[in-house]
């Protein structure tokens, strides 16, 4: 079948799935399922060989005719979408199921079929009055998913701030679509490189997408939407809504001519996002919250590729940065992975043991085995570490990168910091995850919760296992999915189409093949030897304390103590202390927290004062006429004095 009938089958499908998600869970997922598997196939077929896929209506919508477009990037996007949107409708009916939210399931299940299909339009649609319209479906369906617990004032504080910010981003994208609409004269989207008076809208484009991308210093509605959304929620706003925000960058970055120093400010950002959103992730308590921040750290790794990119593009389509290009579309792939496995693993967690806060958890890999291994191969990969996917992307960002510094010129001056700060963010990346496995799995439990939690079903298991094996099948064969990333790039610059793959790539999936057959081998004949000898198990060493409790266990805050002391001027900890007294203390409090700086210290006073000075006009209104006339008198007069001193002609 063509990519348009596959397209039109999925349409079809979740429209399907829509109708039928407030009554029929069953036909609603199958409908789903057939949903992205179709949609699936469409973006798979153009990613291997098909040509471009277009079409236009013969009626208009809105005064506008429907156009809409399949190519290699936006067909990179939509894998994504089908592959963790379809995962996330089978986990959610376990664990979102309505036996235990008879109220929110049903909307729940409504709300997702339209958010796959808004996405699936605002991936194909190439007008831009239309891409507004679902761009605004899009940013409602996550608002209505975000709030499915909304009895609780925490989600609704969270839905809330999310929708200011998507509303935010909403109007710079408003005036761009508008004033290049005014300065091509249609509304009609494509590749406009030679019209390079469109190059200053970039800056509008980069500032609405970059709200929704979650760039460090826009990122401020992520964190607490991501972290009390339902997990399945959390999965597909954390591996595909935010990847909206950076398919409108990688898309009108490759339409739209950009300025010269583009490049410099997307790479910039991205360094910075990769490391900040890491320290944040570093120094929290919430798992959820971690998780959310290293989206943004990751976000920075895909935007230092697209910088370099960009860079390369204004050095004579220098080849580095097709490396760089490469491995950012590829780490959207491989980040939509690994963290919709983790925030799946955390869902397992909560849902097994109702707490979001790593101090009163521990000790679970007794009880929750599969997910104590599917969240470590999951923390894995998203440390960078061989031989899963996350090293295969950022190893090509790399190459993109060193090639720069090695070629001299002023674009090494932007890739050598970016490569510093991406190892930097890698190294704390792998430090945070060891804190999270640690202070969730190992040890023993803090809590009777954590104790008495229970493994997750398969209707959970599965899509994680599905999930997992994808990791570890384009860490161990990455070969096998460079067609697929070329295409992309050479959808995005046509002059690098004939884009041969890298003979370090190749040896790379070698490396992490051997690699893998060595880890395994090590490990059966350690389980092998184990049993043979006899397994006896025991507390670690106590430090000589005869009665050892759970709560002289290392705790999140000491765990990251040291590090965060590093980021203190970004992180601005908040410290409650009391101290013990006397020759027997009764009690002794340290409390940590550690806010969201540029919301609640810039955001927040900066909002104070606004709402205070529009408080103060408002008493302007007051319904008396006579006033009323004396400020039109006022204004009648300042005007005629400015006409009279000269102000005007």
């Amino acid at each position: 079948m063509t990519p348009g009938a596959l397209l039109s089958l999925a349409a079809i499908s979740l429209v399907a799935g829509l109708v039928s998600g407030l009554w029929f869970s069953r036909t609603w997922l199958a409908f789903t399922l057939a949903g992205a598997a179709t949609g699936l196939g469409a973006a798979l077929s153009v990613l291997l060989g098909a040509t471009d896929w277009e079409w236009r209506s013969a009626f208009s919508l809105g005064g506008e005719f429907v156009h809409l477009r399949l190519d290699g990037v936006s067909a990179m996007f939509l894998a994504l979408l089908c592959v963790v949107g379809g995962a996330g409708a089978v986990y959610a009916r376990e664990y979102w199921s309505e036996e235990h939210y008879p109220a929110s399931a049903p909307r729940g299940r409504c709300w997702w079929s339209a958010l796959m299909l808004s996405m699936g339009l605002v991936l194909t649609i190439s007008n831009g009055l239309h891409f507004l319209i679902a761009w605004e479906l899009f940013a409602v369906s996550a608002f209505f998913l975000i709030r499915l617990d909304r009895q609780r004032p925490e989600v609704r504080a969270a839905g809330w701030l999310y929708l200011a910010a998507s509303h935010a981003g909403t109007v710079c994208l408003f005036a761009f679509f508008s004033l290049l609409a005014a300065r091509t004269g249609s509304w009609e989207l494509g590749p406009m490189r030679e019209q390079t008076a469109l190059a200053p809208l970039f800056w509008i484009a980069l500032a609405g997408f970059g709200v929704k991308a979650g760039v460090f210093p826009l990122h401020v509605w992520l964190p607490s939407a991501h972290a009390n959304a339902p997990s399945h929620v959390s999965a597909i706003m954390s591996g595909v809504a935010i990847k909206m925000g950076v398919y409108g960058i990688v898309r009108f970055s490759g339409w739209l001519p950009v300025p010269h120093a583009a490049g410099w400010v997307v790479t910039g950002l991205g360094a910075t996002s990769a490391l900040l959103g890491i320290a944040f992730a570093f120094a929290q308590n919430d798992f959820k919250r971690l998780l959310a921040y290293c989206s943004v750290e990751n976000v920075g790794i895909i935007l230092i590729g697209v910088g370099a990119a960009l860079l390369a593009v204004t050095h004579g389509d220098a080849t580095w940065g097709r490396l760089a290009l490469a491995g950012a579309l590829l780490h959207v792939w491989n980040h939509g992975a690994f963290k919709a496995l983790l925030f799946f693993g955390a869902g397992s967690v909560l849902h097994a043991t109702g707490t979001r806060e790593m101090s009163k958890l521990g000790g679970l890999w007794r009880t929750m085995p599969w997910t104590t291994g599917l969240f470590a191969l999951g923390s894995i990969a998203v440390s960078g570490l061989p031989p899963l996917n996350g090293l295969v992307s950022e190893w090509l960002v790399y190459l993109g990168l060193f090639d720069a510094a090695v070629s001299g010129g002023p674009a090494a001056w932007a890739a050598m910091p970016a490569a510093i700060m991406l190892a930097m963010a890698g190294a704390l990346a792998m430090a945070s995850f060891a804190k999270a496995g640690a202070m969730i799995f190992l040890g023993a439990p803090r809590t009777q919760v954590a104790a008495h939690a229970h493994e997750c079903g398969m209707g959970m298991r599965a899509p994680m296992l599905t999930l997992a094996g994808l990791c570890v099948v384009i860490g161990l064969a990455p070969i096998l999915f460079w067609p697929v990333v070329a295409r992309a790039v050479g959808s995005w610059r046509p002059a690098w189409v004939t884009m041969e793959a890298p003979v370090p790539l190749v040896t790379l999936g070698s490396v992490h093949a051997g690699l893998a057959v060595l880890v395994s081998a090590a490990a059966a004949w350690l389980w092998r030897m184990a049993h043979v000898n006899g397994l006896r198990r025991g507390l670690t060493w106590d430090c000589g304390y005869a009665t050892p409790s759970a709560r002289m266990q290392y705790t999140s805050a000491s765990f990251g103590g040291i590090v965060s002391g590093w980021f203190r001027w970004v992180l601005q900890p908040e410290r409650k202390m009391r101290r013990p007294r006397g020759h027997f203390p009764a009690e002794a409090i340290r409390l940590e927290r550690v806010p969201e700086t540029v919301l609640e210290r810039i955001l927040g006073p900066v909002s104070a004062v606004v709402i205070q000075a529009s408080s103060s006009v408002r008493r302007l209104q007051h319904g008396r006429l006579q006033f009323y006339i004396l400020y039109v008198v006022a204004g009648l007069i300042a005007l005629g004095l400015l006409v009279l001193l000269g102000g005007a002609p």
